[in-house]
């Protein structure tokens, strides 16, 4: 009950101000994102084919400008769908010091304040966490393409444990410190993989899973006090 009623409390302050902020901020600058990581592969790819293209022993071989040219096609199509995910969480969650105050001054306004996550740590941080959202995403492809009917349980699954610790260590380290927060995350370690599995699972629908991260750090806010005590 506590990560379902901390899920609904999220949901229904989605139409904050400074929810929507945020919001705007982290599609605006991941689209920007995409579009560049698509022009560099397609650059990339460009240069690479050049006019032909030869092997050692073997010499011209014609047909490979054609597979790399093509491939650029397959770059733009896929690219921005298995990037989206990881960029926009980390882009958002560089913002979400926001959220998780507009969170607390609605439902815990009797909290003392507490001083901002510096700006270089929220960027170090969200850089952090889409290296190892990409990384671990590609590794699972393997899994994917060896387990093929459980694909979606291993991708809900290993996102979830993701999501639920980068967003609880988000949410509690405002409070506890860095290592408060790992402290606390591992005392309710299956609590917080639950609720990321929850956020994990809309993950796969197209422009749905860039409202996530905000309600992710929302939900998770909630389900910090409700593990740590009111007054935390």
């Amino acid at each position: 009950m506590t990560i379902l009623n901390a899920f609904f409390a999220a949901l229904g302050q989605i139409g904050d101000p400074k929810f929507r902020a945020v919001l705007l901020r982290g599609v605006g600058l991941t689209i920007v994102l995409l579009i560049a990581a698509c022009a560099l592969a397609i650059w990339l790819i460009n240069r690479l084919s050049g006019n032909e293209i030869s092997l050692p022993f073997i010499g011209a071989v014609p047909w490979l400008n054609d597979v790399l040219n093509y491939s650029g096609i397959f770059v733009v199509l896929i690219l921005p769908v298995f990037l989206m995910v990881p960029v926009a969480s980390a882009i958002t969650s560089m913002f979400l010091e926001d959220v998780a105050q507009a969170v607390e001054d609605k439902h815990y306004p009797s909290l003392p304040t507490v001083p901002g996550i510096p700006l270089s740590e929220s960027l170090r941080d969200g850089l952090s966490f889409m290296g190892v959202l990409v990384v671990a995403n590609l590794l699972a492809l393997i899994l994917y393409a060896i387990f093929t009917p459980l694909a979606p349980f291993i991708f809900w699954g290993m996102n979830g444990f993701l999501l639920g610790r980068e967003y609880f260590t988000l949410a509690a380290m405002r409070r506890l410190g860095r290592e408060g927060a790992r402290k606390l995350r591992a005392k309710h370690a299956t609590t917080i993989w639950m609720a990321g599995i929850l956020m994990a699972i809309p993950l796969s629908v197209p422009l749905v899973n860039l409202v996530i991260p905000i309600l992710g750090v929302a939900t998770f806010t909630h389900i910090y006090h409700k593990l740590s005590g009111p007054m935390a």
